[in-house]
């Protein structure tokens, strides 16, 4: 799995808009004693079961892999000329 260009940033941002995404799909905001860790794999399977992330292989499901996943995501929705965009 190789790290994409800010990557730490993309998964803040992919946190952000997929929690936006989810409130959109009709679910209830995360508290605020939901952890980080949580709130990842809750969007990473919501992103799954609405085939916008493809799955990955139950034995690789881990938190790293999750967030690369999500990092990848938010990196495909935003324009091009965005400051986060990866460009190499």
């Amino acid at each position: 799995m190789k790290k994409l260009k800010n990557e730490a940033q993309l998964i803040k941002k992919a946190m952000q808009v997929g929690e936006t995404y989810a409130q959109n799909r009709g679910y209830a905001a995360f508290s605020a004693q939901t952890s980080a860790n949580k709130k990842v794999e809750s969007l990473y399977r919501l992103l799954v079961q609405d085939k916008l992330v493809v799955a990955l292989p139950p034995d690789k499901e881990d938190l790293p892999s999750m967030k690369h996943k999500l990092a990848i995501w938010i990196d495909k929705m935003l324009p091009e000329d965005h400051p986060l965009k990866a460009t190499g």
